[in-house]
């Protein structure tokens, strides 16, 4: 008999890669590797995770595969890379395996922190059981859940570079912290009723409104429901809350925070909760339940637009989104009567709370104690606070899920916010800076795209400030350096001016980038195409090339630029600006254009500039040409009486699309009313004259949209033909129009074209920073080329 032959050990190097530092991912080796009887040591460096593991070769194996399929689940692991090592360790690890601690250096950082996301399982467990030390402690968290983006200064992710600093752990805490075992390993936030951050509840004077051994959440819930407005302070900044099912109080919250229209959200305890005011699916309930918390955009039922007065007046959705902190949900607790246990947490309650931005005027959110108090001062009527410090600002992401069952962001920030966007090449770390509405900044690190969190319009000093302060902070976080700048290619915004500044300071190469040619590229970097392709952008209006107001863009984008090869016919503002904030005049443009100016002034009679309105047309003054689809979707609007006026961007638009999301048509309706012209003009007038008649505005509505869907689409495919380009990208803020793509995309595939639309990042000028950048790394790669090849032939120059 043969004596049984035992396999020598081997000794792995292993480097994993991604958003594996801040999620229990050193635990987790820890744990698996003692699983598997195998002996080496884990460490955090500049690059991931790194450990090196020694133990038989099927053990090995093993290990290396549960690294990818049973990681934490915050981690994001990208690659796992395995080096067999020459030399064993026998004695070095013969006490087992061990965490070690991070290694100084300079080694450029390529890893993240992981965004905030909701309170996990595990932990709401313990905030609901009386037992447990941690019951009702509104900063619960762990290494699966809760703040990290939001609280963090800089780079390495360790306490001591986050707003926890100030917090000294207990023993208590300080035990589970060391202990490898444990799931609040180096969890960062780790706190608890003894040594933690801790809530109060406060009047305008900053005055506690509640005895010292009161329950602040129950007191705040008492005022809830008695109709107040209450300020509360979450991870990115404030929410301010109140009843939705008190239309006088929503009323009150819109006028104080001089939001005559525009939605508010709403948060639900759970879905089963927000199936008494909105229709969604398993995809839908799925997002509304993910870790991220986003607020969902969701169908309101048949006959729903009259329920919730005062909360998305005239729209077919609604925003809702389910608890994320701790202090969410124990409102929610609260308002259940404080069962024990987590079964309350699946049952239907009638708590609806408006949960809206607390960013007065549309400057940023609010997110410090003191400037809450200030800058609230007379919308809010009390101040549930915290001493733990927002150090980034971050609002709530906002999407919906679309006809083919992707989501897609209407505001990426809170949950998305570090996670990069793969690109298909690095290069230089470019820093672009967006555009005036809706801005974002966006930071490349090798062939990763880092987008922030929604800022804002850029119409405000404290907006402004808000830019800067968030690209520093981003580049703090990322451990990253811009060597180039990319900017709009309009000259007075202040993204603009202030990338062309930092360019002139540093040194730096500066991009300036079409407009629409950015939102292409958005679409072209998160789908990973180096190629040409077709786009199709529309929106409200971009800077042009040609100095004019695009908006309506059929282009050819590579590499080297874009070629414009069409475009909406041009329409008449009458008094410029003030037309995207009154549809009517763009309505009066049309029925002027038509040889109907004398309806101006009897359809349009009560406004007060009609007749002014008359004049500017019929002499050509003040009325410059723009080739804005939106503006094309507000002339539909104003000539079926859907919207005359405008109280927020979009508004006009979005109520077309409500009512026309309600209407069913024939197949072929609208067919042809949308002429393609010569020079590759696409021209929807003798489709507006047939809405100028019409009768019914949600038959009106349905059949904009249908004939405006074929246009586009016959469109791109006379395109198509003549380029030999077969693939086309959607961007721009009428991508955001559900029926729309739901109507186009099949249209598209129909002429043999195969659509990429934004899905990582908004299709509106939410997205425009990613494709700046985009484009600034194709440059700089060309322009390196370049520099290559004239040293090639001629070496001595």
């Amino acid at each position: 008999m043969r004596a049984p032959t035992f396999a020598p050990p081997q000794r792995h190097a292993i480097r994993v890669r991604g958003a594996v530092q801040g999620v229990g991912f050193r635990p987790f080796v820890y744990r698996i590797a003692l699983e598997e009887g195998l002996q080496g040591w884990v460490l955090n460096d500049a690059e991931g995770v790194l450990t090196e593991v020694q133990g038989p070769a099927d053990a090995l194996a093993r290990f290396a595969q549960r690294l990818r399929i049973d990681a934490p689940p915050l981690a994001r692991v990208e690659s796992v890379q395995v080096d067999v090592q020459t030399t064993l360790d026998m004695a070095g690890d013969a006490a087992g395996f061990h965490i070690l601690a991070s290694p100084g250096g300079s080694a450029p950082v390529t890893t993240s922190i992981p965004p905030d996301t909701a309170t996990c399982n595990d932990c709401l467990a313990e905030l609901f059981e009386p037992a447990d030390r941690r019951h009702r402690y509104a900063f619960i968290n762990c290494t699966q859940c809760g703040p990290r983006y939001t609280l963090t200064r800089r780079l390495p992710y360790d306490r001591a570079m986050t707003s926890m600093a100030v917090f000294a752990l207990c023993p208590a805490c300080e035990r589970e912290y060391t202990s490898p075992a444990d799931r609040r390993f180096h969890a960062e936030p780790n706190a608890c009723p003894v040594c933690g951050p801790r809530l109060s509840l406060v009047d305008a004077q900053g005055e506690p409104l509640t005895a010292a051994d009161a329950d602040p959440i129950a007191v705040t819930l008492t005022l809830l429901r008695a109709g107040r407005v209450v300020a509360i302070k979450g991870l990115g900044g404030f929410h301010l809350a109140c009843d939705a099912r008190n239309a006088d109080t929503v009323a009150l919250l819109r006028e104080r925070k001089h939001r005559e229209a525009k939605p508010f959200a709403v948060m639900a305890a759970n879905a089963a909760s927000a199936r008494a005011w909105v229709v969604m699916d398993d995809g839908e309930e799925a997002l509304l339940r993910a870790p991220e918390r986003p607020i969902v955009l969701l169908r309101r039922p048949e006959g729903g637009n009259d329920t919730l007065p005062g909360i998305a007046p005239g729209l077919h959705t609604l925003g809702v989104m389910l608890p994320c902190t701790p202090i969410q949900f124990l409102l929610f607790h609260e308002a259940a009567g404080r069962p024990a246990g987590t079964a309350w947490l699946d049952a239907a309650q009638d708590l609806l709370l408006v949960m809206t931005s607390a960013n007065p005027g549309g400057e940023p959110l609010v997110k410090d104690n003191a400037e809450a108090l200030a800058r609230l001062q007379g919308m809010a009527d009390a101040w549930l606070l915290h001493d733990r410090d927002i150090v980034a600002r971050c609002d709530d992401s906002l999407l919906r899920a679309t006809a083919g069952g992707s989501p897609q962001f209407v505001r990426r920030a809170r949950g998305w916010t570090p996670r990069p966007i793969r690109l298909a090449q690095g290069g230089p770390s470019v820093l672009a800076t967006g555009g005036w509405l809706k801005n974002t900044v966006c930071i490349t690190r090798g062939d990763e795209a880092f987008l922030s969190p929604h800022i804002g319009s850029l119409d405000n000093a404290a907006t402004c400030a808000a830019l800067v302060e968030m690209t520093e902070h981003l580049c703090g976080v990322l451990d990253v350096q811009p060597q180039a700048v990319a900017h709009d290619l309009h000259p007075d915004f202040f993204s603009t001016r202030h990338a062309l500044a930092l360019a002139a300071a540093r040194g730096l190469p500066a991009f300036a980038v079409q407009h629409h040619h950015a939102h292409i590229a958005a679409v072209a970097a998160e789908h990973g195409v180096t190629g040409a392709l077709l786009g199709l952008a529309l929106d409200g209006v971009g800077l042009g090339s040609d100095d004019g107001a695009w908006g309506g863009e059929l282009l050819r984008v590579d590499a080297a630029g874009f070629e414009r090869l069409g475009h909406l016919a041009p329409l008449l503002l009458p008094g410029g600006d003030a037309a995207a904030r009154e549809p009517w005049r763009v309505a009066a443009a049309l029925l002027h254009r038509l040889g109907r100016g004398d309806e101006i002034e009897r359809r349009y009679g009560h406004r007060p500039a009609a007749a002014a309105v008359r004049q500017m047309l019929d002499r050509g003054l003040r009325c410059p040409p723009t080739t804005s689809a939106g503006r094309w979707f507000d002339a539909a609007a104003a000539l079926l009486g859907v919207a005359e006026t405008s109280q927020f961007e979009g508004q006009a638009p979005m109520r077309l699309e409500a009512l026309a999301s309600r209407t069913t048509l024939p197949a072929g309706a609208g067919d042809g009313l949308v002429l393609l012209a010569g020079d590759g003009v696409l021209d929807p007038t003798p489709l507006l004259e047939r809405l100028a008649d019409e009768a019914h505005a949600a038959s009106g509505a349905a059949l904009f949209h249908h004939a405006l869907a074929d246009g586009l689409a016959r469109w791109a495919g006379q395109a198509a033909e003549r380029t030999g380009l077969r693939r086309i990208a959607l961007g721009g803020g009428c991508f955001l129009n559900a029926l729309l793509a739901e109507l186009l995309v099949p249209r598209l595939a129909a002429v043999g074209l195969d659509v990429l639309q934004a899905r990582q990042a908004p299709p509106n000028d939410g997205g425009l920073a990613l494709g700046q950048a985009w484009v600034a790394l194709q440059q700089l790669q060309t322009l390196q080329l370049r520099l290559q090849l004239q040293q090639t032939t001629n070496p001595g120059a």
